[in-house]
């Protein structure tokens, strides 16, 4: 009876081992999963934001003029009245009726969109010599905040709120829920949320990591007003 009661011992403890042996090696297996699922919707996130701007370019070079934001989060056409954006409206989203593209980033939240009201107008069509108002910034290696783009260079922004979704609305212009207080230190992903003609474009930071301007996963893509003005030559909309 001793004997048996060891062997049984002995059995719940080799048991007991080789459950924290595979318990490890699920672990192992699920992070690198979890970092692929993760790398594969950035690829999806920034393949959808290149076809936004192919299309932008191609709407500017059949109009001369870039579209408006959308109406609404469930309505995608262009926000216009007359030959102007209505109400001066700049800031939205992605009018993705009006182009023929996605709405969504890969986390479901609606891509959001600013444009230089002036690019916007086709009742006084821009010109080579139209400034653009919209400024890119960044953090340098000691993180403080410096241009990325000089000012008048950039016409319109694309921007997708990344994974955390701080400043998005889903298909229903619902806001995602957030924790009580956050993110009262994520300087960098306010701005972008903030509605301005200004936007910060840097490396990814995560929640609690050292680094100046807190938490920051936000995608954007951008065009360059000599881009924009070479593929409207092209098209014979600008002399």
């Amino acid at each position: 009876m001793t004997r048996k009661r060891r062997a049984s011992g002995f059995s719940l403890v080799e048991l007991a081992i080789a459950i924290f042996v595979i318990a490890l090696l699920l672990g192992s297996i699920l992070v690198p999963l979890t970092l692929q699922v993760e790398q594969r919707q950035i690829a999806e996130t920034q393949k959808s934001m290149e076809e936004i701007r192919e299309s932008l370019l191609g709407f500017a070079a059949t109009h001369g003029y870039l579209p408006c934001p959308a109406v609404s989060a469930t309505n995608g056409r262009e926000d216009r009245t007359g030959g102007v954006c209505s109400a001066g409206k700049r800031q939205g989203f992605v009018p993705w009726e009006t182009l023929g593209v996605s709405r969504l980033d890969a986390w479901g939240h609606l891509h959001r969109y600013s444009v230089t009201l002036a690019y916007a107008s086709s009742a006084t069509p821009f010109t080579t010599d139209t400034p653009p108002d919209i400024t890119i910034r960044t953090r340098n290696s000691v993180g403080a905040l410096i241009n990325l783009t000089n000012a008048n260079i950039v016409p319109v922004v694309v921007l997708s709120q990344g994974k955390n979704g701080y400043g998005s609305v889903d298909p229903l212009g619902t806001a995602p829920a957030l924790p009580a207080g956050w993110p009262a230190g994520n300087t960098d992903e306010n701005t972008n949320a903030a509605g301005t003609a200004t936007f910060v474009s840097r490396a990814a930071q995560a929640a609690g990591a050292s680094g100046t301007g807190g938490e920051f996963d936000d995608h954007l893509i951008w065009l360059s007003r000599y881009v924009l003005q070479s593929r409207m030559v092209a098209a014979g909309k600008l002399p």
